[in-house]
């Protein structure tokens, strides 16, 4: 799986971070920053809850 932000519509709020703080960061600037684009298997269900949970829908996981 690789992770996709759209970061027209991110607002960072930090939720996906708050899920998955091994996989996002949101940084002094309020940016957000993916820490494994291609998060590892053992990730997914905390990953997969972190872009449901996305107030602004800005994260998207795409199957590789």
């Amino acid at each position: 799986m690789k992770i996709v932000v759209d970061y027209d519509l991110c607002e960072a709020n930090a939720v996906c971070m708050s899920k998955a703080p091994e996989v996002f960061k949101v940084d002094d600037k309020d940016n957000l920053l993916i820490l494994i684009e291609s998060p590892p298997e053992d990730l997914r269900e905390k990953v997969e809850e972190a872009v449901r949970l996305c107030p602004r829908q800005a994260l998207t996981l795409v199957e590789d």
